[in-house]
């Protein structure tokens, strides 16, 4: 016989079942379009770039975001959290380790994009390496924190997902927020938006507009910025007031981000979609010189 749990306060059973089936579907595309990323660079030599490990750093981690979405979505199906305490911590760790690095791989590639349209200068695969090394290592720093007892991990309000937990907003809370805030996003956001700008002033120069420059900044925006923003709102207002659908919501909208990324990196970029469709048919697409050339 199935054990019947109740559902979650402040859900309704639909809510509890479209969230399920949101995050659901927000993992198994993740996983589609980032393995696809994957075993693309793996397969077609030509992919093979510095410029594209990056891009491959991107795509890990957002595969890894898609496993924690996937687990989540399993267990907003249970109604409960069927991992313990435990598991919450290290759902909630590996959740964390996955988005810090997303957006710091979503900042390196803005690095790298600059330099290739701004100053013609290519990357090394050992430059490219020591970046990607660096950003999952101080990612990892920062999400094992809460797990020494700076920040903490624990239930999303659906209590089916653990996250960092901001309901307290204590001293502990506010001094790991502001340091990892700048660190994590701000100066990321920063190098995306100044790259970006700056390739978009060359581009209007040349009158030669390869990509939108403004797409992975609004991606970005989009799919983290609320996510922020609560954050940043507990500190100055007890956050629990809010409902607890609203609350879940910036955490829903942050799970479609590793669909959003392959579509703009992978997808959306032009010789990388050429090396996809080469390993899907075995037809080779002529590129143009630029490794990381997007529509």
């Amino acid at each position: 016989m199935v054990t019947s749990y109740p559902v979650p306060e402040g859900f309704t059973e639909i809510e509890v079942f479209g969230i399920g089936t949101t995050l659901l579907v927000e993992a198994l595309l993740g996983l589609l379009l980032n393995g696809l990323t994957i075993l693309s660079f793996y397969k077609v030599r030509e992919l093979r770039t510095p410029s594209n490990l990056l891009i491959i750093s991107l795509a890990v981690a957002d595969i890894a975001l898609s496993i924690n979405a996937f687990v989540a979505a399993f267990s907003s199906f249970l109604r409960y959290w069927p991992y313990g305490s435990e598991g919450c911590q290290i759902h909630g760790f590996q959740g964390f380790v996955a988005a810090l690095s997303s957006i710091s791989s979503c900042a390196a590639i803005a690095w790298d994009r600059y330099h290739q349209y701004c100053t013609r200068s290519k990357l090394h695969w050992s430059t490219a390496i020591s970046v990607i090394m660096f950003l999952w290592g101080f990612s990892a720093f920062w999400s094992v924190m809460p797990l020494l007892g700076w920040g903490e991990y624990d239930y999303e309000p659906l209590r089916t997902c653990c996250t960092l937990d901001y309901s307290k907003a204590d001293r502990n809370f506010i001094s790991f927020l502001f340091p990892l805030a700048f660190f994590e996003y701000l100066i990321p956001l920063f190098i995306i938006i100044t790259a970006y700008q700056s390739i978009h002033q060359k581009m209007k120069k040349s009158g030669q507009f390869k990509f939108n420059t403004g797409l992975p900044m609004k991606a970005l925006a989009i799919c983290w910025g609320p996510y922020s923003l609560l954050c940043f709102y507990a500190i100055i207002q007890d956050a629990t007031i809010l409902s607890p659908k609203l609350r879940m919501m910036p955490a829903v909208l942050a799970k479609i981000s590793p669909a959003v990324n392959a579509y703009i990196y992978g997808l959306g970029n032009e010789n990388y979609r050429a090396g996809i469709w080469q390993f899907l048919t075995g037809q080779k697409v002529e590129r143009t010189e630029t490794d990381n050339k997007s529509n």
